[in-house]
């Protein structure tokens, strides 16, 4: 069989991604929107469709909806209205669900994402609001439907279909979660279906323009899973058409819904697709249409946040972080408001940066908790890097101080080096160059090494004398005696 020339071939790939909002109540209904409670608690006769209830629309909702529209400078609708989408399955109580079809509330805008370090913008098509469905759980003999999700508002964002690779799919929707996380829009814990991918996948001949058949893959739910799951269907697709040339695609490929199976490492079809007449749209009667104001749409640009790419900017050019360090810190929320708090008191955001997601992350990993949580306060982690940087402790003693601060967390790390004779760093010069005399006449050959032009040979000699002192004199004092002595 003739190798398939994969590098001819074109991804194109179109994200959709349903956001739950974290609003106090459902999009509908007072019913509380409350994750991990007991089955068909949190319900009304609005979430369960019974005859004659009504609907009344979460103000909230809306607000948070433009909020991630002003975010990614999209247009906003000064008039939208809901629709009913028609379709029949268990966890949809009403056998609809009220969303917006033709008149979305959000229309255009761009998400900005870095890729492997470069800075590429996404094109968005649409944003619109629409109410969850329930779930199906499944039992060993039986299967039973909680209607506590049935309700909760999402907001479903539409990307043109301007994705070209998994990897640049996986920055779009990273970069999207953190949009909603820094507006406070969603929690988007993915575990509990806060955050949902959906992705529609075709392939063509780089030297084509149109689009072939598209297969859509469901309800993805991390971002892992979502690279696997769109790197195998690119490849299955390009198989496809590469083993039977002759063939005409549109028969070949036949437009389905898919899920990713995780052991198998493919996706399966689980049916073919429907068209928007199959889901019989139509205005919903019960709601009225939404119409924002300009000054209402002002207000709310006028208290949004600091945005993720903006942020990013600022660490990378203002504070001289590495972009890969400005990353870490920006898509975890919690530690990057840990890091601004301590930030406040700090003398060096490098290093800074480094204890935080290198030195502490380390030591908490395993505990599933922020520093916050352990109890670690901000300004204490920057005491402790500013202890280095006025060269109070060396970092090797640090490390220990850091050790001490996770075993008690509320004692001030100034206080731990106070306590500690172990913690006492080395300033008697004399007794430091006493400790280099010592390293240089057991190391002669290092000695001729370095004169030799061996840089690796003064490393040496410099770890030799800090092993002595046990880590307590300051490297920098240290390379100042040795240098001299060596010349």
């Amino acid at each position: 069989m003739k190798e398939i020339d994969y590098d001819l071939w074109e991804p194109v790939i179109g994200l959709e991604v349903h956001v739950q909002l974290n609003t106090k109540s459902k999009l509908f209904s007072h019913a509380p929107n409350r994750f991990g409670d007991e089955p068909n608690t949190n319900i009304t006769d609005v979430c369960t469709g019974q005859p004659g209830s009504l609907p009344v629309l979460n103000k909230e909702a809306v607000k948070k909806a433009v909020q991630f529209g002003l975010a990614i400078k999209a247009n906003i609708s000064r008039f939208s209205k809901f629709d009913r989408k028609s379709y029949f399955y268990p966890d949809s109580p009403r056998n609809y669900q009220i969303t917006q079809f033709d008149h979305p509330i959000i229309l255009g805008g761009s998400i900005v994402a870095d890729v492997e370090g470069t800075t590429k913008i996404f094109p968005v098509n649409r944003a619109h609001i629409e109410d969850d469905a329930g779930m199906l759980k499944h039992f060993s003999t039986f299967a039973g439907v909680d209607y506590n999700r049935a309700g909760v508002p999402l907001i479903e964002v539409v990307s043109e279909p301007c994705i070209h690779s998994a990897k640049d799919a996986v920055a779009y929707a990273t970069a999207l979660k953190s949009i909603m996380e820094y507006i406070d829009a969603s929690d988007c814990n993915m575990e509990e279906g806060c955050l949902r991918f959906d992705a529609n996948i075709s392939v063509r001949l780089k030297t084509e323009k149109g689009f072939r058949n598209k297969i859509e893959i469901k309800n993805m739910n991390s971002f892992h899973n979502m690279e696997m799951a769109i790197e195998s269907e690119i490849k299955r697709q390009i198989r496809l058409y590469s083993e039977h040339p002759h063939e005409d695609p549109k028969k070949l490929l036949r437009s389905g819904t898919y899920r990713f199976d995780l052991e198998k490492k493919e996706t399966v079809l689980m049916r073919y697709k429907e068209e928007a007449e199959d889901y019989r749209y139509f205005p919903e009667p019960d709601l009225v249409p939404i119409v924002l104001t300009e000054s209402y749409i002002e207000q709310v640009k006028a208290h949004l946040p600091e945005l993720p790419h903006e942020r990013n900017k600022r660490y990378t050019e203002s504070l001289g972080l590495p972009q890969a360090s400005a990353a870490t810190l920006i898509n975890d929320k919690n530690m990057c408001f840990y890091f601004e708090e301590a930030l406040k008191t700090c003398k060096s955001a490098k290093n800074l940066c480094n204890w935080l997601i290198v030195e502490f992350t380390g030591r908490i990993k395993d505990s599933g908790k922020t520093l916050e949580q352990f109890g670690i306060k901000p300004e204490n982690v920057a005491h402790l890097v500013n202890m280095i940087e006025d060269g109070t402790i060396t970092g090797k003693i640090a490390k220990s101080v850091a050790d001490d601060m996770i075993v008690t967390p509320s004692k001030d790390c100034r206080d731990i080096v106070k306590e500690n004779p172990d913690y006492q760093p080395l300033q008697d010069t004399s007794s430091i160059e006493a400790l280099i005399d010592q390293v240089l006449s057991e190391n002669a050959q290092s000695i001729a090494d370095y004169k030799a032009g061996k840089t690796k040979a003064f490393a040496f000699l410099i770890g030799q004398v800090m092993k002595l002192c046990k880590g307590k004199a300051s490297p920098t004092i240290v390379n100042e005696i040795l240098t001299k002595k060596l010349q």
